[in-house]
């Protein structure tokens, strides 16, 4: 039985650091791909995790939000990069590696990314709502950056997870 990764948990210095792009479509790769599937399974609410959030500095995502959107479907993202973004909005977003917070930011509701398949086959995708505020998100990641670098009021709008629970 192998061992599941641990998710990298802020303040880890990995969090922040860019990860590089893929060049090599290997069994390293499908092992890595697994594991993070994994991963995200183990976690009640995960919808999207980055290869770096288990320690890995590679451009590699996965993001599936069937568990609130019927019918989405999981898309593998390898060296993923956005073409064209429309109409911002508020998300109220959480995250593995900051397990006890949420946020308020802003995020584009409509995107256009280009990324490559298992196949290293070049992919253009359209993705909108949930699933292009996830992919984000995850890109985000690949950059070092964590979803409270992007929340514009930092003590206002990042509310410990435990005092939504109370409110709602």
């Amino acid at each position: 039985m192998s061992v599941l990764p641990s998710i990298r948990v802020f303040p880890d210095p990995v969090l922040r650091q860019k990860s590089i792009e893929v060049t090599h479509f290997d069994e390293t790769l499908n092992r890595l791909i697994k594991g993070l599937s994994k991963v995200m399974e183990s976690q009640r609410h995960g919808i999207g995790i980055a290869a770096a959030q288990i320690g890995v500095l590679k451009r590699v995502a996965l993001v599936d939000i069937s568990s609130r959107v019927p019918g989405a479907k999981r898309l593998i993202l390898i060296n993923p990069a956005i073409l064209d973004a429309k109409r911002e909005r508020n998300s109220r977003e959480g995250c593995m590696s900051l397990p006890d917070y949420t946020g308020s930011l802003i995020r584009y509701d409509e995107i256009v990314i280009r990324y490559q398949d298992m196949s290293r086959r070049t992919q253009t995708y359209k993705a909108e709502g949930l699933e292009a505020i996830c992919i984000q998100h995850e890109m985000d990641h690949m950059s070092g950056v964590l979803f409270f670098d992007r929340v514009s009021h930092l003590k206002r709008d990042l509310i410990p997870r435990a005092w939504r629970r109370q409110a709602n």
